[in-house]
């Protein structure tokens, strides 16, 4: 048993209690302090779990010492570990932005950001159904608070709206736990994807529907097609540190159906195998043609914003959808680029934001913003990544992908739309680059330009120098992302490890 498995959801856990209990004690700035170095060591605990599981290993931890099926397993394999180095690194970022000012007017803000962290990490590492359902919840509850912090009408409406889709979507978690609970008398991942493969089939119909209910409830995490239109509200209405540390939300729900769908009802799965197959790609395909159409169509550039992440949504399923090594290898990469991209342009379409008075981000032609020189090229490399021109990862995920799919009966479609979206993603973003820098024009009484706000801008270098570090890091990067869709298509290994050498005793 590795108790370092546990390290990563302890300590955020440990951190929100230490930040709630201290903020009317503690100074705004100390909190700051304590809440940043939390978070750095959040980020080393999840690299010092890479070399762990780099080599094939899936390390256990049992709460209680109970063993599985019976008692809470945590398991760190190569997928899991990846999530949570992407998501302890964004949320650095994000943090250190909303430091410079975002987080004051609550005393919760912090807190809450660590509550935050506490329901991700769990579900990247929780080997049990249930307690997906209750980490889902507990990153649920804490991204209300974060989206509502500091108000305001538009907020509130977003906010509403989130809330009410998501609990309805934790409704029908539960609908779908009781039922696959009640059928197989287990929630263990690695217990159910034995149980499943064996169930008798007077129960496939109940077990057919509890999994296709289970797959619409990611889908509505993930901002798929048609269960997208919380997203484009909610992430443009919130603060700009939100929103970039949202840019990790719908890979929770994308990293549900990879899970799920690849360890219990994967090609082990016998009647029941590949269950979301004729559903996964097509949807997927169609959040990209209608993120796409909602990114030309904005008139904000933070709703812009969302749309494209609802268009990263769209690619990185396709991805998933196609079912192979190579495929899910290749989305793995893409996750962690659009991930640091999308949160890049949410800090940076703020920057934006705050240097154009009243106009704020929306896309029409404004005064010249300060600095708008390292402004504009910040937003042209960017614009870059997000729409996956070359030489940057956008560029490197999208082809991977493309490649995956070669030889596939659905190469046309998939080849397709991937390239009319990015093409529809360029021509959006050289437009908005357009009337936000090159048709700007400076006021006769206009102030002399101060020097950059890099307090601001140095967490958006940090994110695009992930995704550099991406391309520079691309060999050893895929390397890993090949072992990890391989590790994740031959679940018995994972089965053997929670369960021990004779699962199905």
């Amino acid at each position: 048993m590795s108790h370092l498995v546990i390290a990563p959801v302890i300590f955020p856990l440990i951190a929100a209690t230490a930040l709630l209990l201290t903020r009317r004690a503690v100074p705004l700035p100390a909190r700051r302090l304590l809440n940043l170095g939390a978070v750095a060591v959040e980020v080393l605990l999840a690299a010092l779990l890479v070399p762990s599981v780099a080599e094939g290993a899936i390390l256990i931890h049992t709460l209680g010492n109970w063993p599985a099926p019976y008692g809470i397993v945590l398991v760190a394999d190569r997928l899991s570990v990846w999530m949570l180095l992407i998501t302890s690194l964004l949320a650095f970022f994000a943090l250190l932005y909303a430091v410079r000012g975002t987080d004051a007017g609550s005393r919760h803000f912090h807190p809450l950001f660590q509550l935050q962290l506490f329901g991700l990490s769990g579900a990247f590492l929780t080997g049990d159904l249930f307690n997906l359902f209750v980490f889902f919840e507990v990153l649920l509850l804490a991204s209300y608070g974060l989206l509502l912090h500091r108000g305001g009408p538009e907020r509130t409406r977003a906010g509403l709206h989130f809330v009410a889709l998501n609990l309805a979507g934790s409704t029908l978690f539960l609908f779908a736990v009781g039922t696959l609970y009640a059928m197989l008398g287990t929630l263990n991942m690695a217990d159910l994807a034995v149980k499943a493969a064996a169930a008798p089939p007077e129960n496939l119909g109940v077990m057919r529907a509890a999994g296709l209910l289970l797959f619409g409830v990611f889908a509505l995490k993930a901002a798929l097609v048609p269960l997208y239109l919380w997203l484009p509200a909610a992430y443009s209405a919130t603060s700009a540190p939100v929103a970039a540390l949202f840019a990790i939300m719908t890979k929770v729900g994308a990293y549900g159906i990879l899970r799920v769908y690849t360890l219990i009802f994967g090609d082990q799965a016998g009647p029941l195998a590949d269950l979301i197959e004729p559903w996964l790609l097509p949807l997927a395909l169609t959040t990209m043609v209608v993120g796409s159409l909602g990114v030309l169509s904005a008139a904000e550039l933070r709703r812009q914003v969302a749309y494209l992440v609802v268009v990263s949504v769209g690619l990185l399923l396709t991805a998933f959808g196609l079912g192979s090594g190579p495929s899910i290898s290749a989305g793995l990469y893409y996750l962690a680029h659009t991930t640091f991209a999308a949160a890049a342009l949410f800090l940076l379409a703020d920057v934006i934001a705050m240097g154009r008075g009243d106009l704020q981000d929306r896309l029409d032609p404004g005064p010249v913003i300060a600095n708008a020189k390292l402004i504009g090229g910040l937003f042209f490399v960017t614009a870059i990544l997000v729409s996956g021109l070359p030489p940057l990862s956008g560029f490197l995920g999208k082809y991977l992908v493309l490649r995956a799919a070669a030889g596939t009966a659905s190469m046309p479609w998939v080849l397709g739309i991937i390239l009319t979206a990015g093409l529809l993603g360029v021509v959006a973003l050289a437009r908005t680059g357009s009337l936000l820098f090159y048709r700007a024009e400076a006021p006769p009484d206009a102030p002399p330009i101060v020097g950059p706000n890099w307090g601001r801008l140095m967490p958006v270098i940090g994110l695009l120098t992930l995704c550099l570090l991406l391309v520079v890091g691309a060999g050893v990067l895929t390397d890993y992302t090949r072992e990890t869709a391989g590790q994740l298509l031959q679940p018995g290994n994972y089965i053997r490890a929670v369960l021990g050498d004779a699962p199905g005793d």
